[in-house]
């Protein structure tokens, strides 16, 4: 591992086609600006996880800070990445927190770090291959569709506690989103979360007090974990996501610096597997690595792994002032019912892009029942309690994708029906079947 990046140019110029590698850097102020921004870029899904799960967004900011420079330092400061918190978490967060209290949640954070450790072990020695058989699109696109759509019933609960304040914020980030460019329409969420709080402000449904009487220096509240056998099954479905999203990131950074880094795909998953078991220690949620932060490399052609030493940096003194976190967490309900009304649905439209992206045929009865059925059992939340043993809908919806799928194609092969024609149903718009 070599902390010597080496500089781009003269350090101070990049040209219309300029490409800044990951061991290269500008000169440290230019650095130290670029590192700015991807503090701003993850800042409002970072602290939206805490604010919806009621944890604490100091701590949840110590941990992403943390975490950052475990998977700099794992992945041998060559994969350019930011760790914030996954909203593959809210759901089973919720659910545990209200089973057992914050401790059980963390507790079962800590497990799913630990797993995805244990995944990336495997395959850094034995490749990914038998993740991409595992979860093909079809699977990987459900699970992700389902744990977003199944958090619609806490965003319309938000939401119905100050409607108005929820409109304005909702409305602030869609106009965001298409009223400006470059980096003020990537952070479109948190432009339209700003605006809503000052009306929220303005409306008196923000409460100071916590804030006034919080130090302006000090360390993060921690946590420490407990374990509860019966909701553990309930962040199982969230390895599975961020086993993708991973691996999507090293991808996504492979195809944009024309640099080959699947043999570090084991590494991420190492590195975001102790991030995250790190968190649970200590109270933080889980992390994942930022597709937002993604965004800012796009738009500045810059991909240093300094930027991001300089960020986490950033983020760890933020972290150091409870008054800040203070301010973050009096964030009112009206704004998160606004925000998380766009976000969850934004998460359940990601599974879709997944299926899109990766031209999934669902004129495949497999494929299009599979979606079918987990779609329905985690939108309608179902639930299965066996003994002390508890089950929701996207533990229950990700089990009985794997099991549809896996089946339905074993015995499709077995039977010679993989490749049955469409049915009316099942064909896409636009095609013409033929008569018989």
């Amino acid at each position: 591992m070599s902390f010597g990046w080496t500089i781009h140019g003269d350090g101070k110029h990049m040209g219309p086609t300029d490409v800044v590698a990951p061991g290269e850097r500008l000169a440290w102020p230019l650095t130290i600006g670029i590192g700015l921004q991807h503090i701003v870029a993850m800042f409002g899904a970072t602290f939206l996880v805490p604010i919806l799960t009621g944890f604490s967004p100091a701590t949840t900011l110590f941990f992403s800070a943390v975490g950052t420079v475990v998977f700099l330092l794992i992945t041998g400061n060559r994969l350019p990445s930011y760790l914030g918190s996954s909203f593959a978490f809210i759901a089973p967060i919720g659910a545990a927190t209200a089973s057992g209290g914050q401790s059980v949640a963390v507790g079962g954070i800590l497990v799913a770090g630990l797993t995805l450790t244990v995944v990336g072990v495997i395959v850094h020695f034995a490749g990914a291959r038998w993740i991409n058989s595992l979860m093909p699109p079809v699977v990987n696109g459900t699970i992700v569709a389902l744990i977003g759509f199944n958090l619609a019933p806490a965003a319309k609960a938000n939401f119905e506690q100050a409607p108005v304040t929820a409109l304005v914020t909702l409305g602030a980030i869609i106009l965001a989103t298409v009223l400006f460019r470059g980096i003020l329409g990537r952070l479109a969420i948190l432009l339209g979360v700003a605006v809503g709080y000052v009306t929220a402000v303005v409306r008196g449904e923000v409460d100071f007090s916590k804030v006034e009487t919080a130090s302006w220096v000090g360390f993060p509240e921690f946590t420490t974990p407990t374990f509860q056998v019966s909701v553990l099954g309930l962040f199982v479905p969230v390895v599975l996501v961020l086993i993708a999203e991973n691996i999507g990131h090293v991808k996504s950074v492979a195809a944009m610096t024309g640099q080959d880094f699947d043999h570090l795909a084991g590494r991420a998953l190492l590195a975001d597997g102790i991030a995250t078991s790190l968190a649970g220690v200590g109270g933080g949620s889980g992390t994942t690595t930022y597709a937002e932060n993604i965004g800012v490399m796009a738009a500045t052609r810059v991909y240093s792994t300094a930027a991001y030493w300089v960020a986490a940096a950033g983020a760890l003194l933020l972290s150091l002032s409870p008054k800040f976190g203070e301010a973050i967490a009096s964030v009112p309900a009206g704004v998160l019912g606004g925000a998380s009304t766009l976000l969850y649905g934004m998460i359940g439209m990601l599974g879709a892009r997944i299926w899109v992206q990766n031209k999934v045929n669902f004129s495949d009865p497999v494929n299009l029942t599979t979606a079918a059925v987990a779609l329905v059992v985690g939108i309608a939340n179902f639930s299965w309690t066996p003994g002390d043993l508890a089950f929701e809908g996207i533990a229950i919806g990700t089990a009985v994708t794997l099991v549809v799928y896996h089946l339905m194609r074993a015995l499709a092969r077995w039977r010679g029906t993989s490749q049955e024609a469409a049915s009316p149903a099942s064909a896409p718009a636009g095609v013409e079947l033929e008569k018989s």
